[in-house]
């Protein structure tokens, strides 16, 4: 079934006997719905505003993988990849289907992927309206289109069940709160938690499994395409600038979040974008700022006067993770269709905390590599529990989470794909200059994007670089619109003696973290990351 369309009469979906199911509801329904069942309120100018309760991120601990004998041998198994039993996930799906017996169910049949050579059928049932509309927003819906035969028989679903609490000793669990995937049955279930992320991230988990195994490399990263075509790739963990950076005037938006580069080029997955909130700056983010002012954009723990309804997104009260989801038509440049070329350059982010690697260094293929693997970025003192000094995070290719095979297998197709096309890669720090945080300060986003736009330009293919011998990375010595003093880190702190501490500790963290790599990778990947001496 496909349309805006309801169901009064006790209704079987996905094995669970509902007494009403919503499908494919609007916007404007859809809003009614979150709103008559309190889910949420509706602030100032338009946007949902909605609370997640005790879960306002991920639940990593809680995420599992049904080893079955069909993706048993490809999977990565460890820690990411947490195995549970099939008897297991049978007793889960059993308890929650019987649990939502009898419920109002919200059902959206969406797809993943833009290119329709890679596009995956995905059907989510929530208990929530917002839910059903994170994920009309989140994902590629299509209207007027019906699904074929084969998109009803080759679709992922996803069960999202936010009230049934897992019983570990019975479900095999960590917690109440459970993300199982299962490949065979093509089922997703997700207990405990009403965090909308959930489902976005399961999604991305289950591409990360198909496509790879079919040549693509699929990709956390952000993308954009300028007026001559030249898409440009953006790699960064959380609160390094991903989203912020591609969003970019001057630039059509292909997507912000995860995308697949095939032998056809870039392709979004998504339908939508997931932008972190908090103190977004009108001035410094003005496409962002734009959607948290608009009919159809869902906000996530964002806080609002109770009796205005104005939005105030400096306020952390509930986390410093709120988060706004709307449409990727919301961007004005953003590219209907969600595909570009390969990509001319590739930008790798890290928010370095520590305060020393340059705000942009050019990597040749090795460095890449290297880089890709290490997935380098510094949480801020502050940020966690016990956390009072920069402590390093280190997530392979930018994804770890969310990675069900061996990182070698994305870092090797990541490679090809570099030297096939002859991509330019780049290194950017968003971070901190003239120290580290709590004595230096944070990159001027005004210089960031003028070295972005000088990389992607090609302005500084002409320029000389100095080589930095501890990181091993090439740094331009002169970049348009950045002071010369900004590029070489060591000359912006007060005390070199204290830059060189730094440097040598960060770099033996770079050089124990990559250990799990060395048996795995050549020696001039080896050779290109830093070194202790």
């Amino acid at each position: 079934m496909i349309g805006p369309a309801e169901s009064d009469s006790p209704v079987d979906v996905e094995g669970i006997a509902a007494a009403r199911v919503f499908w494919n509801l609007s916007v404007p329904s859809l809003y009614e719905e979150a709103v008559r069942r309190g889910e949420g309120v509706i602030a100032v100018d338009g946007p949902l505003v909605c609370r997640t309760g005790q879960h306002t991120g991920r639940s990593p601990n809680d995420k599992f993988l049904v080893r079955e004998p069909s993706s048993d041998r490809e999977i990565a198994w460890g820690v990411v990849n947490r195995p549970l039993g099939p008897r297991h996930f049978d007793l889960l799906y059993h308890d929650v289907v019987a649990a939502l017996a009898g419920r109002e169910l919200f059902v959206q049949q969406c797809h993943a992927g833009a290119d329709p050579q890679y596009r995956l059928p995905i059907r989510v049932v929530t208990e929530y309206a917002w839910h059903s509309l994170f994920a009309s927003n989140l994902f590629i819906v299509n209207h007027g289109e019906r699904w074929t035969s084969g998109d009803t028989d080759h679709a992922f679903t996803i069960i999202d069940a936010p009230s049934f609490k897992a019983d570990p000793a019975r479900h095999g669990t960590a917690s109440e709160v459970v993300i199982a995937v299962n490949f065979a049955r093509r089922l997703v279930l997700i207990a405990g938690t009403s965090y909308a992320g959930e489902i976005k991230k399961s999604v991305f988990s289950i591409l990360n499994y198909l496509l790879p195994l079919k040549g693509v490399l699929s990709m956390h990263c952000s993308a954009n395409v300028g007026a001559a075509g030249d898409v440009a790739l953006f790699f960064g963990l959380s609160g390094t600038g991903k989203t912020t950076l591609s969003s970019d005037a001057e630039r059509r938006l292909i997507g912000d979040d995860e995308h697949g580069w095939s032998d056809r080029g870039v392709f979004n997955f998504e339908g939508g974008c997931y932008a972190k909130t908090i103190r977004l700056s009108l001035a410094a983010e003005p496409q962002i700022y734009a959607t948290t002012r608009r009919f159809g954009t869902v906000l996530e723990n964002v806080v609002l006067d109770d009796h205005t309804r104005v939005l105030n997104l400096d306020d952390d009260r509930f986390t410093e993770n709120t988060r706004a989801a709307y449409p990727i038509s919301f961007i004005g440049n953003s590219v209907p269709e969600g595909q570009g070329a390969h990509p001319a350059n590739i930008v790798m982010l890290t928010a370095d905390a520590f305060g020393v690697l340059p705000p942009i260094a050019r990597l040749d293929p090795p460095g890449a590599m290297y880089h890709f693997l290490s997935g380098y970025t510094a949480k801020v003192a502050g940020t966690e529990k016990g956390v009072t000094e920069p402590k390093a995070t280190f997530s392979t290719c930018f994804g770890a989470p969310f990675l069900p095979l061996a990182a070698g297998r994305y870092a090797t197709l990541l490679g090809q794909k570099i030297a096939r096309h002859r991509a330019r890669v780049w290194l950017i720090n968003t971070g901190w200059t003239g120290g580290g945080y709590g004595t230096g300060s944070r990159m001027k986003i005004a210089f960031t994007r003028a070295m972005i736009r000088a990389a992607l330009s090609g302005a500084l293919d002409t320029v000389q670089y100095e080589r930095d011998p501890r990181f091993n990375l090439d740094i331009p010595v002169a970049c348009p619109d950045v002071p010369v003093e900004v590029l070489q880190p060591r000359r912006t702190w007060k005390h070199g003696a204290d830059y060189d501490a730094q440097a040598a500790k960060l770099a033996s963290m770079f050089v124990e973290n990559f250990a799990k790599f060395d048996a795995d990778v050549s020696a001039d990947v080896r050779a290109a990351g830093p070194t202790r001496s």
